[in-house]
């Protein structure tokens, strides 16, 4: 059984009412908002403005610490005045002194000092100086014949060997003596009188010159 359609329901009939209906509204919305007029809105209409009171922040003023101006300088002195001496005004006269020398003049004579120049003294040389009359064999013998043993020193049985110092000099004498070690004052002061009455010696000898040389001597006492 075929179903056929409802003339009365079928709305293909009022289509063409439906669009004359639908641009009718269109061109009346379009016309009110064209001929729409716009109203200025005053300030009472917006309600009232508060405007709140801020108290300003006070800024303190900062100021910059700033040296003293220099000192003005001082007045410029006054212009000296010179003042015109009268050729009437008498004048001293300033005696002049002959200070050339004369006859009569004494002169002072200065006398230069001559410096005394230290001889230097060696302790080793090329040529060592020698006891006179064979060296060191003289010189043991003469310490033997001239030595003196000390009584008291004896008695007390004082005995040991005394170390003496001395130099001898460019021209061969015997200066300076001392003691280096010493045992006793008796034995030291007899080891110091035999060296200091020794004779001349021959002086040592550096680069071919006569020199200063310090010598050391052992002298030993023993008793027997």
């Amino acid at each position: 059984m075929d179903l056929k359609k409802n003339p009365s329901a079928d709305l293909e009939r009022h289509r063409g009412s439906f669009m004359l209906a639908g641009l009718f509204i269109t061109l009346f919305i379009t016309y009110l908002i064209i001929n729409m007029k716009f109203y200025e809105v005053t300030a009472s209409e917006l309600g009232q403005l508060v405007v709140e009171q801020v108290e300003e922040e006070i800024v303190p003023i900062t100021t910059q610490n700033t040296p003293p101006p220099p000192a003005p300088p001082p007045p410029a002195a006054a212009p000296e005045i010179i003042q015109v001496v009268d050729n009437k005004v008498e004048v001293a006269e300033v005696e002049m002194i002959d200070t050339e020398a004369d006859a009569k003049t004494v002169v002072e004579e200065f006398t230069v000092k001559e410096e005394v120049v230290e001889e230097e003294i060696f302790t080793i040389v090329e040529s060592m100086p020698e006891f006179p009359g064979g060296g060191q064999e003289a010189l043991f013998k003469y310490l033997q014949s001239e030595m003196k043993y000390p009584q008291i020193a004896k008695e007390n049985g004082i005995q040991g060997t005394v170390f003496v110092n001395f130099v001898v000099g460019s021209n061969g004498k015997i200066k300076d003596v001392k003691v280096l070690r010493g045992v006793n004052k008796l034995l030291d002061d007899e080891a110091i009188r035999v060296v200091k009455a020794m004779p001349a010696w021959t002086p040592g000898k550096q680069r071919g010159k006569a020199v200063s040389v310090s010598y050391n001597l052992p002298i030993k006492f023993t008793l027997r």
